[in-house]
């Protein structure tokens, strides 16, 4: 795997546990000799977290949304993401392009096709490796989805800190959010490895970290 640079991307909703296992990759693969960018969405360069500030906190109708999750995210993949593939490095990413298809999509009710419209605009880069590419639109290579039933995920976060506008909305726009991480799991199962985040930390990070050494990079 010497210079060759490997995306993925780490999705679910807050309290599943993305948060722990992606650092807890991170330093595997370090271990193994990679070298690791370990970022974030919306996020991951100056201008993409000043519009996640906006995105989290300010009320805007879901195409506002939609329009600045993909501009943060343009930003975060010519300055960050395909210069590290091109350097050969991993790019682990806490959420990504499914994020938003979860949360405008399913749990905003925004339309899909409209969405796919963005993320081709968006996303349709000359990418630094053909592996990286569909058709001329990067994606991740892997997307571990953590899987969790949003009851299950409150009680987690419960007290844990004071909630962003979406980390607020009620148990129905979680249900919805799981179901669009679902819809799109379906429509490229190839790329998705979901995992069952309602177990023991331990029993979660042998589902990681198996989905990870069955695309050979550990």
């Amino acid at each position: 795997m010497a210079g060759q640079g490997v995306f993925i991307s780490f999705e679910g909703i807050d309290g599943a546990g993305k948060s722990t296992h992606i650092d807890a990759l991170a330093q595997a693969l370090r271990t193994a000799g990679r070298s690791v960018v370990l970022t974030r969405e919306p996020g991951g360069t100056p201008l993409a977290e000043k519009i996640r500030a906006l995105a989290l906190h300010e009320p805007m109708d879901a195409l506002t949304e939609a329009l600045l999750m993909f501009a943060a995210r343009r930003d975060h993949l010519t300055r960050v993401i395909v210069p590290a593939l091109a350097r050969g490095d991993v790019v682990l990413c806490d959420r990504f392009t499914d994020a938003t298809f979860a949360y405008q999509g399913g749990g905003r009710g925004f339309d899909w096709d409209a969405l796919s419209l963005l993320e081709r605009l968006a996303q349709d880069l000359q990418a630094p490796q053909a592996d990286l590419v569909h058709g001329s639109l990067i994606q991740p290579e892997l997307t571990i989805w953590f899987d969790l039933p949003p009851a299950v995920a409150a009680e987690r976060l419960a007290g844990s800190r004071v909630p962003d506008k979406f980390e607020a909305q009620p148990a129905a726009f979680f249900e919805a959010v799981r179901a669009g991480y679902a819809r799109r799991a379906s429509q490229q199962p190839r790329r998705f490895a979901r995992i069952d985040a309602d177990q023991p930390r331990d029993a979660v990070w042998r589902d990681v970290r198996a989905a990870v050494q069955a695309r050979g990079w550990l």
